[in-house]
């Protein structure tokens, strides 16, 4: 399974506040370091595609920055969980 597949909600979930499973993060992780992230371009359009397929909208910008980020941070799950909760809450 990649992070592209949407997945069921599940009571994976940390708390009521978390959009996203651990095994949905876990799997994108896997996917942007799998590219190797070496394009944060790329990393952005992942992040996006990941996005749009669980019904949310993301600008090239926004999710640009993000990636930045979450590259910054050598895709830690803590900190990819929490941009792409920010990037939700911004639709």
């Amino acid at each position: 399974m990649t992070a592209m597949t949407y997945e069921k909600p599940t009571n994976e979930r940390l708390n009521d506040k978390d959009r996203f499973t651990m095994t949905e993060l876990a799997a994108l992780r896997s996917d942007l370091l799998q590219g190797g992230m070496v394009d944060s371009y790329e990393a952005a359009q992942l992040l996006q595609v990941f996005l749009m397929g669980r019904g949310y909208g993301v600008s090239q910008k926004a999710a640009l920055d993000a990636a930045g980020r979450v590259e910054m941070a050598g895709c830690a799950l803590p900190v990819l969980q929490h941009e792409l909760e920010n990037l939700a809450m911004v639709m």
